[in-house]
């Protein structure tokens, strides 16, 4: 694989919405979301009223990376070797003692090579996105309460968290101002939303002009979407895309068989009939990447056209784009947005304080002092030997999966659309991918050891 990708060379370029090429103002949406669940446990499903009390302090829990353990009520940071590097039970830090005796250095019970292993499945969660991210913190907090006051070993909570999500996020969610998330984006989403910046903008407008194909796939419903892209992009934002799919439903848009995930059409936001096949540019609902990619054929009149996709989720951009219809892949990833030496007690980076001054939570990219670094962290030495910095399984996923990966994408927005960006691969070092430039962490001269 040549060891540059160049936006100019891809003949259709794709985007998700939520986190993408939507920014959240993150100390605003992570306390809704964290109350449109919590909420919905004290209200619906009698769990202890001390859940709705968010202290600022507690914030500091969200950490993306963490996987939960859905028997046992523990929250783990996997080394990318599959071993444990930290966990909490609730939101208790393990101590080391405690750690080395429940996990040892073996692989984790749920851990399999990077493709055997589900990012979600009945025995355990993780958490790869800011939309998850305040359900970590609320899960944390039920164990926490379970554990004091039943005193239970094994956790059944999940189902009630699931029917929290049905309750908030469901289809018909939007329409009916039902839940607590939904209506309050609508009253007011200039708190909650960023615009687009007027670099971006003209920069999709650019990639137009240069006859590339612009698609927007979401798993926001239509209804929804359109008023997050009239909010950040304006009032002709449709003009901006040829094919805008939303419900999309992934990761299963890209994995499941055309037969498992019609297309369908939409009439006033309902989705309609399934369609056998995908004829021609528009709005849709559902769908699967193979019918997309032959409509894609027909209009570049190319046999293989090239497709990029910009994302924020590992587990429902990222992976299955690029492993299961081979895309080029961009991940937004705003840990590089604040990224500074690794000292947990290091304040706010300076260009922080102003955004978010007066906050109610800290922003969830910067970093947490309870779990550390994102991309590395250290593994006790044996005796006598010196402690070492390994990657983590989630800094390790960016390299294998991403082809760069980027704070935001006003960060590439002013380059030229022939700009040559280094990206990852085996050949290349393991940070050559990351655009600015890779995390002050894995700048270190020193080699990471993997144990």
């Amino acid at each position: 694989m040549a060891q540059h990708f160049s936006l100019a060379a891809c003949d259709v370029v794709g985007f998700d919405l939520d986190h993408t090429l939507c920014r959240y103002n993150l100390p605003e949406s992570a306390p809704l979301i964290y109350s449109s669940f919590a909420q919905f446990l004290v209200k619906e499903k009698g769990y202890d009223k001390e859940l709705l009390t968010v202290r600022p302090d507690d914030w500091d829990f969200c950490c993306k990376g963490l996987a939960l353990d859905l028997e046992d009520g523990n929250f783990i940071k996997l080394a990318d070797n599959g071993t444990v590097l930290r966990a909490s039970h609730g939101t208790k830090m393990m101590a080391p003692e405690e750690l080395a005796e429940l996990y040892g250095r073996k692989e984790w019970k749920h851990f399999m090579s990077d493709l055997g292993m589900a990012c979600r499945s009945g025995k355990y969660y993780f958490y790869d996105n800011y939309f998850d991210l305040p359900g970590a913190l609320l899960c944390a907090r039920v164990v926490d309460s379970l554990t004091k006051n039943n005193g239970q070993k094994t956790f059944d909570f999940w189902k009630d968290i699931v029917a929290g999500i049905q309750h908030n996020y469901k289809m018909s969610a939007f329409k009916e101002n039902c839940g607590i998330y939904f209506p309050e984006i609508k009253r007011d989403p200039g708190k909650y939303l960023y615009s687009c910046p007027e670099s971006v903008k003209k920069w999709l407008r650019q990639l137009k002009n240069a006859g590339k194909i612009l698609l927007l796939i979401t798993s926001s419903h239509s209804d929804y979407c359109r008023l997050l892209c009239k909010h950040i992009l304006g009032n002709d934002f449709a003009d901006l895309f040829d094919i805008v799919i939303t419900n999309a439903l992934k990761p299963g848009f890209f994995s499941h068989l055309p037969s498992q995930r019609p297309f369908r059409t939409l009439e006033n936001d309902e989705e309609q009939e399934a369609l056998p096949s995908l004829d021609k540019p528009g709005w849709y609902s559902q769908g699967n990447a193979v019918h997309l990619y032959e409509l894609l054929k027909k209009m570049t009149g190319k046999p293989e056209p090239k497709v990029v996709y910009f994302g924020d989720s590992m587990h429902s951009d990222i992976f299955p784009a690029r492993h299961y219809s081979n895309w080029e892949t961009v991940l937004i990833l705003e840990e590089l947005r604040g990224d500074r030496d690794w000292k947990p007690e290091e304040s706010e980076p300076l260009e922080k304080k102003g955004k978010y001054e007066g906050q109610k939570a800290k922003p969830l990219n910067s970093l947490s002092k309870k779990w550390g670094s994102f991309f590395i962290d250290s593994v006790s030495g044996l005796e006598n030997t010196e402690d070492s910095l390994v990657h983590t399984w989630s800094c390790k996923r960016v390299s294998t999966y991403s082809t760069i990966a980027i704070p935001s994408i006003e960060a590439i927005a002013e380059l030229p659309l022939d700009y040559k960006f280094t990206r990852f691969s085996s050949n290349n070092s393991k940070t050559a991918g990351y655009y600015p430039k890779p995390p002050l962490v894995l700048s270190h001269d020193e080699p990471l050891t993997t144990k």
